[in-house]
């Protein structure tokens, strides 16, 4: 598993939004340079410590996430340049909110090597973004569409469904707007009430503001449609893209490839062997004999404390299953093969029979002419047959279920 991917997190923002959990710290106008500075100037030694070791030599993949990094301007626009310095990515994401991204920012983050902003849109009614605390409106956002595409960059919007006071037509209305701007990439959630959160407290005193989930998995098929109708392929179960614009960083975390965090609350992920290499870069954590692979959280700005999760083969092989599930080509022949090597094959067969039988999966041939519709899976898994047992609508809709039938292999 090697190191391709790499994340940065940003947890700054102008004013959190009522909806989100994320790790991150608004400041007053006055104080928020001195905290950014400070801030940065840590992620630069975190990243050189990284370079130093080797770390980043095989990187293809960048995304720099939040928060808002747009609100950190040339700070940001620096850290492209010093990762710049240590790897040549194919693709350098930077997230960015409508309201703080500049022209000026657009242009000096594609001059030094970012290809692709992926912007907080959320959705193109003002009421709507007003109830969930959002402090840009429609016209910007779709005015930031433009900024980033006469910038040079690629562009992904992130959309929502199930937001207090959203219908059907209001969402359609949001697809089509975003549909007229023309981004490259077109990203769905379905709002999540997270616990602790502004929103959160106020359902709970008014359940007319809980999600529909009915409403949601409309909203979710209207999307795909209309996205579908537009040219953009659906390849993951929220993602959506023109052809040669998909996410290949999202991709390699759904692919199980080794990534690594940079900042507070960022996560990486790598194989044992990586990690005893690497291990000096995480204070505090030991190895362990029986580990496949290694989570790791940072969990203060400095890098001196670190969460661990350690994952077995067979853990590690289940999951990779599970997420393979979030895509829509679904799971290969050749991870089914790996994955009997440490799951005992009749429970991997028990788990793709119940897939098919529940109308979450289907098998689909796998580049093989006059393939045969009805396959066992233990001839997939045997390498006796080639097929990919991929989602079907239910199991796209559901996902939630075929994926516990994988994990729950672990």
């Amino acid at each position: 598993m090697a190191v391709t991917a790499l994340y940065a997190h940003v947890p700054f923002c102008a004013q959190k939004c009522r909806y989100c959990d994320f790790d991150s710290r608004s400041f007053a106008p006055c104080e928020l340079g001195a905290a950014l500075d400070a801030y940065f100037e840590q992620l630069y030694a975190r990243l050189d410590a990284f370079g130093k070791a080797g770390a980043l030599d095989q990187i293809r993949t960048v995304y720099v996430g939040g928060g808002t990094p747009s609100l950190a301007g040339e700070r940001l626009v620096e850290l492209a340049r010093r990762i710049r310095a240590w790897c040549a990515p194919v693709e350098f994401t930077c997230e960015a909110n409508p309201e703080s991204l500049t022209a000026e920012l657009a242009a000096a983050l594609a001059k030094v090597g970012v290809t692709r902003v992926s912007l907080g849109v959320q959705t193109l009614d003002n009421t709507e973004l007003t109830a969930i605390g959002r402090i840009h409106d429609a016209d910007r956002a779709l005015a930031a569409i433009a900024t980033v595409k006469d910038a040079g960059l690629d562009v992904s919007c992130d959309l929502m469904c199930g937001l207090p006071g959203q219908t059907a037509a209001s969402w359609k209305r949001t697809l089509e707007g975003v549909l007229a701007a023309a981004p490259h990439h077109v990203s769905v959630y379905p709002l999540t009430l997270e616990e602790g959160t502004p929103l959160y407290r106020v359902a709970c005193r008014d359940e007319s503001l809980e999600p529909d989930e009915d409403f949601q998995a409309a909203c979710m098929d209207t999307a795909r449609g209309r996205l579908g109708a537009a040219g953009y392929h659906p390849y993951e179960v929220a993602s959506y893209a023109l052809d040669g614009h998909e996410c290949a960083h999202n991709i390699a975390y759904w692919t199980g490839r080794g990534y690594l965090g940079l900042g507070r609350s960022a996560a990486g992920m790598l194989d044992a062997e990586d990690f005893d290499r690497l291990a000096g870069l995480f204070p505090g954590v030991t190895s362990r004999g029986d580990a496949h692979r290694v989570r790791l959280v940072q969990r203060d700005d400095d890098a001196t404390a670190f969460e661990a999760e350690y994952l077995s083969q067979r853990e590690a092989a289940a999951e990779d299953l599970m997420l393979a599930c979030r895509m829509t080509r679904g799971v290969g022949p050749d991870l089914l093969v790996r994955a009997a090597c440490v799951i005992p094959t009749g429970e991997l067969s028990a788990a793709c029979d119940r897939a098919l039988e529940l109308g979450l999966a289907t098998w689909v041939p796998d580049g093989v002419e006059g393939y045969a519709a009805r396959i066992a899976p233990k001839d997939v898994i045997a390498g006796r047959a080639h097929a990919r047992l991929v989602p079907t609508h239910l199991g796209w809709l559901d996902g939630n279920v075929l994926f516990e039938l994988f994990w729950g292999l672990a």
